[in-house]
C-alpha cells in the first residue's frame, strides 16, 4: 500500500507545505548534469561516466533535445519496511519530457537523481518540482548498503 504525502514528507528534507500532495512529496531540481564520457557496468564492478554541471543564467537551465541527469535538492531517507519510487510530474510529460528513476530501496539515504528525457527543447528553473517521491509498504530481508549511499550528502548534515 502507498503511504499517505504526510507521512513521506516526515522522509524528505527539506520540504514546504506546498511539495507536500496527498500521495507522495514533490521534489525539485537541485542541479542538472550532462555526462560527457562514457561509463561502463560490468559483472563486478561499475565505473560512472564523467559528468558536468550544466552552467544557468539565473539559475534557468535551457535544454535542447537529449539526455540529462537531474539531481534533486531534497535529502530522501527509505525508512525500513518501505521502497521508494519516483515519478515525473504531469507538467514535465505535458512538455514532452520524461523522467527515467530507479528503484529506491529501503535503508536508502541521500539526495538521487533521474535521467531527464527532453524531446523538445525546455527551460527548467533550479528549485522548481518536476518529480513526485512516493512511498509503499515493503517486506524485506536487509536494507540498502551500496556505493550510492549517502549520496550528495555533506559531512555537517
Amino acid at each position: 500500500m502507498f503511504r499517505a504525502g504526510e507521512f513521506t514528507a516526515t522522509h524528505v528534507t527539506p520540504t514546504d507545505t506546498e511539495q507536500v500532495q496527498p500521495n507522495g512529496v514533490d521534489l525539485r531540481i537541485g542541479d542538472i548534469l550532462i555526462q560527457q564520457a562514457p561509463g561502463r557496468i560490468g559483472t563486478d564492478n561499475k565505473d560512472i561516466g564523467v559528468r558536468e554541471s550544466l552552467t544557468t543564467s539565473k539559475d534557468v537551465f535551457t535544454l535542447d533535445p537529449g539526455g540529462y541527469i537531474i539531481t534533486y535538492a531534497e535529502r530522501i531517507a527509505v525508512p525500513e519496511g518501505h521502497v521508494g519510487f519516483v515519478y515525473p510530474r504531469s507538467s514535465l510529460l505535458r512538455n514532452s519530457c520524461m523522467l527515467n528513476t530507479a528503484v529506491w530501496d529501503a535503508g536508502y539515504e541521500g539526495r538521487g537523481e533521474g535521467l531527464l528525457q527532453a524531446h523538445c527543447s525546455i527551460e527548467l528553473e533550479r528549485g522548481a518540482r518536476i518529480a513526485q517521491f512516493v512511498l509503499a509498504e515493503a517486506a524485506h530481508d536487509s536494507v540498502y548498503d551500496g556505493n550510492y549511499q549517502r549520496e550528495r550528502i555533506h559531512d555537517n548534515e
